[in-house]
């Protein structure tokens, strides 16, 4: 079997300690809200150590988790990838992808997001994935699409946020969906 979480360009992996200065930086990327719930005050360098060791102490697994998207080039941190929002009655989860700035549209969310509904669907046994992503983030509406999210619809002036109220766009993967254009693992 092959490695369900290395791809071409990336790999998933857990958060470590030393991880703090990736998520600083993707924090700090305040000049592009696309990717921002909320903008905070900024964090001390000890806060992100602390908040990054703590992550990086948990047990892997569990309804929510957050993992790493790692540079097989250069081993360097790319972004994270995180799921949560799970409903294993219904089967179905939301899922999170942020990529550093210098690292976007060089193919690394497409891929750490098709190795996450990989796991979700072949491992967890998922039926559905769903994403938010605000109706300005034409990057994240492009990436989503082109892994064969559809939209299925629209929350109306919905989070507040950079002085205005914004627009929601849900989005939704099934397992089937996805399967049509990525290989299942393999135990050869």
């Amino acid at each position: 079997m092959t490695n369900i979480w290395v791809g071409q360009k990336v790999r998933l992996r857990a958060v470590e300690p030393e991880d703090w200065e990736g998520f600083r930086a993707l924090e700090q990327d305040t000049v592009d809200l696309r990717n921002a719930d909320i903008v905070t005050p900024p964090r001390s360098a000890e806060g992100f150590r602390s908040w990054t060791a703590e992550r990086a102490g948990r047990e892997p697994g569990g309804e929510a988790f957050r993992l790493v998207v790692e540079a097989l080039s250069d081993g360097s941190f790319v972004g994270s990838v995180t799921v949560g929002g799970v409903d294993t009655r219904a089967g179905h989860f939301k899922s999170g992808i942020e990529i550093t700035r210098d690292r976007r549209g060089k193919g690394y969310a497409k891929e750490a997001v098709a190795l996450l509904l990989t796991y979700m669907f072949a491992e967890r046994r998922f039926h559905k994935c769903e994403v938010e992503i605000h109706a300005f983030n034409d990057a994240s509406l492009a990436l989503h699409r082109s892994l064969g999210f559809v939209e299925e619809g629209r929350l109306r002036q919905h989070e507040y946020f950079a002085g205005a109220y914004q627009d929601l766009v849900l989005m939704g993967l099934t397992a089937d969906e996805h399967w049509t254009a990525h290989p299942r693992p393999s135990v050869r």
